[in-house]
């Protein structure tokens, strides 16, 4: 995230990042670069890993890119060492200089080590406020670089001064630490970011954003990181520590909807599973007709089986994705994403031509896409297209995390049901009401904010700047 908030104002505010490690594995880096490549789907604008073996130098290599066009076999065997964690960014157009690349690494005369953060601290400004009058001197604006500060300038063990930093934050973040002989993994409070734990076949550890990268790997998952718990591996295996009693589970309902893989598990939940359940929802309160059902690649596929396993219509592939273009909810600028729909997507016009379709999507932010979709498909001869939404509209940005902008950019926001139907070229359109979501996914455990406005911390100055775009 960017600390300046001028910036808020911005068309890109929110990154969602991966992040994975390894302890005790003669390959940790390049186990690393496959768990990021499982991944890659949480970041395509940058890539880093850093190694090191116990009691020796942290080696990091980090670059703009693709993970694969960042490294490459020769990289990997230059970061030598059993203990390894790597991190794929998304970021802000103008937050992607190298030095917000991670892991940020630090070396100091008390030790070295390095850090790599998914999720946002919506309190980053005040505490690098803070930071910057004792003399802390940042490089870049992620919050990777916030909390190495404030783990800088704690008092006690390593393990301690984490506790004290992490206590301080508020808002979404799973962080991985590697030390010259440990491994930290750290959940917020809230569980709002997803962080998984799991052991290696010949002995080691693992921790990743999500559970598909496990398999890839060679590792059993164990279990979660629970909210406000830190765990350390280090050569006597595994500690545990609560650095706060104040916890409670609230998973980000967009991770379900959109962001993770439908092969992981969140909180003991398969993300295919809860889109498949939200896809039957959506079929049970329908009051159209169709002849077939079809899915926007790759996050509404489980959605729409479900919707045709509930109403007993076909699903159809209708959509076809090109698997060379990257996820447009995500580029940079809006020009770009318009762009980036018509290389993605094409329709197969001898499955939907001459019928009344339904398309499921997981969301709609902007607007934009949904509506190039439409087009398209009636171009392809569809006589009918009606567009339905497996999650609420989303009404209000959000602060921990995941990229959607602010009320402008919101279309649903602006404009209400018929304005937006009518926007984008549907016959109709349905979403899901909040509470059907949790229903669905089996878990009343879920942040809703960026559907309802009930966030679930305090938003500091970033309530103030809300207020007054309300009042716009």
């Amino acid at each position: 995230m960017n600390f300046e908030r001028d910036e808020f104002l911005s068309r890109e505010l929110h990154e969602e990042c991966g992040v994975f490690a390894i302890y005790n594995n003669t390959d940790a880096a390049s186990l690393s670069y496959f768990g990021l490549h499982a991944l890659q789907h949480r970041g395509q604008e940058a890539a880093g890993i850093a190694a090191s073996d116990c009691g020796k130098e942290i080696n990091c290599y980090k670059g703009k890119g693709l993970l694969a066009e960042v490294f490459n076999n020769d990289i990997i065997k230059g970061l030598p060492g059993k203990n390894a964690i790597g991190h794929v960014r998304y970021s802000k157009a103008d937050a992607n200089q190298l030095e917000n690349v991670q892991p940020i690494m630090v070396r100091s005369h008390t030790n070295s080590f390095a850090v790599a953060h998914n999720g946002q601290i919506v309190n980053a400004p005040e505490l690098k406020n803070e930071l910057e009058v004792s003399g802390s001197i940042f490089q870049g604006v992620s919050d990777s670089e916030l909390l190495a500060h404030l783990i800088q300038v704690e008092k006690g063990d390593f393990t301690t001064k984490i506790m004290k930093a992490c206590e301080k934050f508020e808002g979404a973040f799973a962080f991985v630490i590697l030390t010259e002989d440990a491994v930290y993994a750290i959940r917020d409070k809230n569980g709002l970011r997803p962080l998984a734990l799991a052991r290696l076949s010949d002995g080691g550890y693992c921790v990743s954003s999500e559970t598909c990268a496990f398999d890839i790997v060679g590792a059993t998952y164990i279990r979660d990181i629970r909210p406000g718990e830190i765990v350390r591996i280090d050569e006597e295996g595994l500690h545990a520590f609560q650095y706060t009693s104040e916890i409670q589970y609230k998973m980000c309902a967009m991770e379900y909807i959109y962001f993770a893989r439908p092969d992981s598990n969140i909180d003991g939940i398969n993300v295919h599973t809860a889109r498949r359940l939200s896809g039957r929802a959506l079929a049970r309160v329908e009051d159209k007709e169709a002849d077939i059902v079809i899915g926007v690649p790759d996050s509404s596929i489980s959605a729409a089986i479900g919707f045709s396993e509930e109403s007993g219509l076909p699903y159809e592939i209708g959509l076809i994705k090109n698997r060379y273009v990257g996820r447009t909810f995500i580029q940079p600028t809006q020009k770009q994403r318009e762009r980036g729909v018509r290389m993605k997507l094409s329709a197969v016009k001898s499955i939907v031509k001459g019928k009344r379709v339904f398309m499921i999507d997981d969301s709609i932010v902007r607007g934009t896409t949904s509506k190039r979709i439409v087009q398209l498909l009636k171009e392809a001869g569809a006589t009918e297209v009606h567009v339905r939404i497996a999650s609420a509209p989303l009404t209000n940005p959000c602060f921990y995390g995941v990229d959607t902008s602010t009320y402008d950019e919101l279309i649903s926001a602006r404009l209400n049901h018929d304005e937006l139907c009518k926007f984008i070229g549907a016959d109709s359109l349905h979403f899901m009401k909040v509470e059907s979501m949790g229903e669905a996914f089996g878990t009343k455990n879920l942040c809703t904010s960026c559907f309802d406005g009930k966030y679930c911390t305090s938003l500091f100055s970033y309530g103030e700047i809300l207020e007054s775009e309300k009042k716009r």
